[in-house]
């Protein structure tokens, strides 16, 4: 975790979650930059421009600016104009839900479509094909089915309204055992 080196001094939490957001997107395959002005953006109090973001986050000028085009892109954050300054600022989605729900949907049109797609091919591919084993076309056939069950759920929770979704998701193990039993690899059902 890199300190923030900007001009602007940030108290220590809001340092600590936007460093800890940058390294966090870093992981999961975004620009350690782009998640830092996120983190950024999400704790501000109001709109913030481009500049402001550079010198408080000790980043270059056109780094930020291309970081905000992603963001933009991605839904997370929206240029808010302001009378008498004609700077463009910039505010994050607050509404964790709302930005959650926005980074699995930009997952998935990037990631699970294309995996399916791309799974698709293999299984249509592989039918038929005699240099193909049984435990090759059945694992391709498993893996498409499972990414295709995924895709699924998810297109199913985007219709749950928030607050049963939210039920759902405390109610946790107590849904499971709802469930007839079945038997299962690690030995719970």
């Amino acid at each position: 975790m890199k300190e923030i080196t900007g001009n602007r001094k940030l108290p220590p939490a809001v340092e600590r979650f936007i460093l800890n957001w940058g390294d966090m997107g870093d992981q999961w395959g975004v620009n350690r930059s782009v998640s830092q002005i996120h983190g950024l953006l999400y704790l501000a109090e109001k709109p913030v421009t481009a500049e402001d973001i550079a010198d408080t986050l000790g980043m270059a000028r056109s780094n930020v600016s291309n970081s905000l085009k992603e963001l933009l892109a991605w839904g997370l954050i929206r240029r808010v104009p302001i009378l008498g300054d004609r700077r463009d600022h910039f505010e994050a989605e607050t509404d964790i839900w709302e930005v959650a729900q926005r980074i699995a949907a930009g997952r998935k049109e990037r990631e699970i479509d294309p995996a399916i797609a791309a799974l698709r091919a293999c299984v249509a591919e592989a039918t038929g094909d005699p240099t193909i084993s049984a435990v090759a076309a059945k694992r391709l056939k498993d893996m498409l089915a499972f990414t295709e069950l995924i895709d699924r759920w998810y297109v199913q929770m985007l219709k749950v309204p928030r607050p049963r979704l939210v039920a759902l998701i405390k109610l946790g193990e107590k849904i499971a055992n709802l469930l007839p039993s079945g038997r299962s690899r690690s030995g719970s059902a």
